[in-house]
């Protein structure tokens, strides 16, 4: 858990800002759901911007760093998370609790109000906590898909796989298909993390970490069949300072590199030390 207690004041010192590349590994689909389905049309169609190129949601990306960290931390367990929704069959349950030192509810954010438990009594708290992590839409890097690959594209951007879902009793074969931006293709990510007091900046490593689960997990549908495994490089964290935002001053570069550990090497090396310029 964090240093932060009750009485923590929270005032903008500063954004630390993380931006690279996240390449497709194997072939990544998420979602656009079935309302954009078309004649002839994959029956699972990857969301897809005005312009039709796909992109990676931050909404995505944000909900899948949260779930990976709430496991790494021990708090997707029943007495730690409460529902969202309760509608049957679609139930969500996500981890949040009162305590102010509690990590993932200062980085993602909590709302005051009456929360039922998936286990235990009712959460009933007037502790609002504004995200500190922002995560920003990934658009697609045209260029990472080459004109070899598309050759062999079903569409100008996408594939399409086809799958099947075998009855266990009567072998009857349910074929399906599944849309996907092709492995080699580029997003270009952008996250921003708010520095609200001086308890703030440990938080970051989090964010490192849950990148680095993210490069053994998967990202988007399929994932236990082979889809949405990912990786993160060319990556370059500056900070922000509030004098940045108010007379002008240069942004202060903590790391580069090719991989996390770069980056999260920098973090450590830095020891936060950029905090002492905006006093």
């Amino acid at each position: 858990m964090s240093a932060h207690t009750s009485q923590t004041e929270l005032k903008l010192i500063g954004k630390l800002i993380l931006e690279g590349e996240m390449t497709c590994e194997t072939g990544l689909h998420v979602g656009a759901g079935k309302g954009s389905l078309e004649i002839g049309g994959s029956d699972n169609p990857v969301v897809k911007d005005a312009f039709g190129r796909p992109y990676v949601p931050g909404s995505s990306l944000r909900g899948k760093i949260r779930s990976l960290l709430e496991q790494s931390t021990g708090m997707a367990v029943p007495s730690e998370l409460v529902f969202l929704s309760r509608r049957k069959g679609q139930e969500v349950r996500i981890h949040q609790s009162d305590r102010p030192d509690d990590e993932i509810c200062l980085l993602f954010g909590r709302n005051p109000g009456r929360m039922e438990r998936v286990q235990g009594e009712t959460l009933d708290t007037s502790q609002a906590t504004p995200a500190r992590l922002a995560v920003f839409d990934a658009p697609l890097d045209p260029e990472s898909i080459t004109s070899q690959m598309r050759e062999n594209l079903d569409d100008e951007l996408t594939e399409v796989k086809s799958e099947n879902a075998i009855d266990r009793i009567t072998s009857q074969a349910n074929p399906r298909t599944l849309e996907r931006v092709p492995a080699g293709a580029r997003f270009r990510t952008r996250w921003v993390m708010d520095v609200l007091c001086e308890e703030d900046a440990p938080l970051f490593h989090r964010v490192l970490e849950g990148l680095r689960l993210l490069e053994d997990d998967s990202l988007g549908g399929g994932g236990s069949r082979g889809s949405g495994r990912v990786s993160f490089s060319k990556l370059r964290l500056v900070w922000r300072g509030r004098n940045y935002y108010a007379s002008g001053a240069p942004e202060k570069e903590i790391g580069a590199g090719p991989q996390i550990a770069a980056i999260q090497a920098a973090v450590t090396e830095s020891a936060f030390s950029f905090l002492r310029d905006e006093s």
